[in-house]
Order: C-alpha cells, then sequence, then structure tokens
C-alpha cells in the first residue's frame, strides 16, 4: 500500500492558517471586511510602490539570474517567511479560486527544490509575503546600485516604510492584525508578532521607552 502524502511541518502550518483566515473572512460582515480593507488600504499603496520600483529596475537582472536558472535561495522550498498578517491580506485581495489553487498546492506532493508557492508563472499569490517582495540579494543590490546613490536612497525609503507596517515599536498593521484574530480565538504558528520572542522584546522596550 503506498504511503499518503504526508505534510511537512512549514506546509501544515501553512495550511492550517490559510483556512483559518479564510473561515473566519468567510463569516465576517461586510461592514468588519471593509474595516479590515481600509485598514490595509495604506499597506497595499505602499506595496504597489514597491512593485513598480522592482518591475522598472530588478525584474530583468532577477528572472534571468535566479528564477530562470532556479538558484534563488528565496525561492527555495520553505525557505521563506510568512507572517500572518501577509495571509490575511492576501485573503481579501484573493479571489476564492486563488485560495483554492494555495490549499491545493499545500495538500500536493512537493517539489524539494522551490517554494511550494512558485508556478511557472511565478507567486501563486496575489499579495506576496513581504519578506519574498523585499528579498534582494547581493549580487542583484552590487548589479543595480553600483554608482547610482539616489537608486539606492530610493530603495532605503521603502525600507523604511515597510518598517511602518511590521515592526512593532509603535502600533503598526501587522501586530494589528494579528491582534484582531486573536480576538475572534485564533492562534497560529505565524502570529510572529505575538509569539517571536524578539519582537516582543521590541514591543516591551517601546513600551518602556
Amino acid at each position: 500500500m503506498l504511503q499518503k502524502n504526508r505534510l511537512s511541518d512549514y506546509n501544515r502550518g501553512q495550511l492550517e492558517t490559510l483556512r483559518m483566515v479564510r473561515r473566519h473572512l468567510d463569516t465576517l460582515p461586510q461592514a468588519q471586511r471593509r474595516v479590515l480593507q481600509e485598514k490595509i488600504a495604506e499597506y497595499l499603496a505602499f506595496r504597489s510602490d514597491l512593485d513598480a520600483f522592482l518591475q522598472e529596475h530588478f525584474s530583468s537582472v532577477c528572472t534571468f539570474t535566479c528564477y530562470t536558472s532556479h538558484r534563488s535561495a528565496c525561492c527555495s522550498r520553505e525557505g521563506i517567511i510568512t507572517f500572518f498578517a501577509d495571509v490575511v491580506i492576501n485573503g481579501l485581495q484573493s479571489t476564492e479560486a486563488d485560495l483554492d489553487t494555495l490549499q491545493q498546492v499545500l495538500q500536493g506532493s512537493q517539489d524539494e527544490d522551490q517554494c511550494v508557492y512558485l508556478s511557472a508563472n511565478g507567486c501563486r499569490w496575489r499579495v506576496r509575503p513581504i519578506v519574498c517582495a523585499m528579498f534582494l540579494c547581493d549580487r542583484a543590490v552590487k548589479t543595480i546600485f553600483e554608482n547610482r546613490s539616489p537608486l539606492q536612497s530610493r530603495w532605503e525609503e521603502l525600507c523604511r516604510r515597510r518598517l511602518l507596517f511590521t515592526w512593532p515599536d509603535r502600533p503598526v498593521l501587522f501586530d494589528e492584525l494579528e491582534s484582531f484574530f486573536i480576538d475572534l480565538g485564533c492562534n497560529s504558528p505565524l502570529m510572529y508578532l505575538h509569539n517571536s520572542p524578539g519582537l516582543l522584546r521590541v514591543k516591551q522596550k517601546s513600551r518602556i521607552g
């Protein structure tokens, strides 16, 4: 008898979180869904600016250097970190068919050489995890930023904007989204802003300060 495909711990955590988020989003009153959409609007504007910057300056280099050659450490199997808020934001912006696809690939057999979410057409997420979206390897940075200080300054500004949503030394969106779902009774290993010792220390220091 063939052994049933067993999910890795990574895939299991991703799948359980996706199901949890979908279940609660599906049952939320429309008024509460609108509140969540309003909460993420500024973040989506940031992501639009980020995507435009990367498309303009990095797309050709990154596609050739890493994606086509299958050398990307960012896109390796189980190599990405996803935050609970990433799952919520993507859930709010995706169709049911999009989310069905993510569930199916998480439950299927895996290619050990690449990220479970990577398809022939790129990432299956509608709004990619922030860690993936902002990953630039040293080679790409050197190629694009060398002798181009204004371009590097624009990238550094995008990095600062990222912290306004993700770094909990102040009230930030990623923390608020986790809290919203914790109040609904959710618990996920991806709730790093409530579970990570390092991020909890950041929050504690900010309160002391």
